[in-house]
């Protein structure tokens, strides 16, 4: 799945952008426990999550994943922002709980991922 057509399906706002015509994000990981996304998430996973402070982005990176989204209406300071750009991570936000955006993406064909 693209970013634009993520940004569509939920109405989210695209804060950073670092993906091309080839990212196509598979698979969707929804925690707010950074701890669960390094036991579980996979580099190909969007990273849904509402926390939001500079260990969402350290773990992404760690995990070589290049999305992030944030849920709840978050929305990341400029801090935040500052060191997706320098990680080169898409960052996007939606006003949707957790439960409503990941039903809208599985609705749309994203798969999670099986343990």
């Amino acid at each position: 799945m693209k970013i634009n057509e993520i940004a569509s399906i939920l109405n989210a706002e695209i804060i950073t952008n670092f993906s091309d015509e080839r990212t196509d994000i598979q698979y969707g990981f929804a925690s707010d426990l950074m701890s669960d996304v390094l036991a579980y998430a996979t580099s190909d996973s969007l990273l849904i999550t509402g926390l939001n402070n500079h260990q969402v982005i350290r773990t992404a990176e760690m995990m070589d994943m290049t999305t992030v989204l944030f849920v709840r209406g978050k929305k990341p300071g400029k801090d935040i922002i500052d060191l997706a750009v320098e990680n080169s991570l898409t960052i996007l936000a939606t006003d949707h709980t957790m439960f409503k955006t990941c039903g809208l993406l599985v609705l749309s064909g994203m798969k999670g991922i099986e343990g």
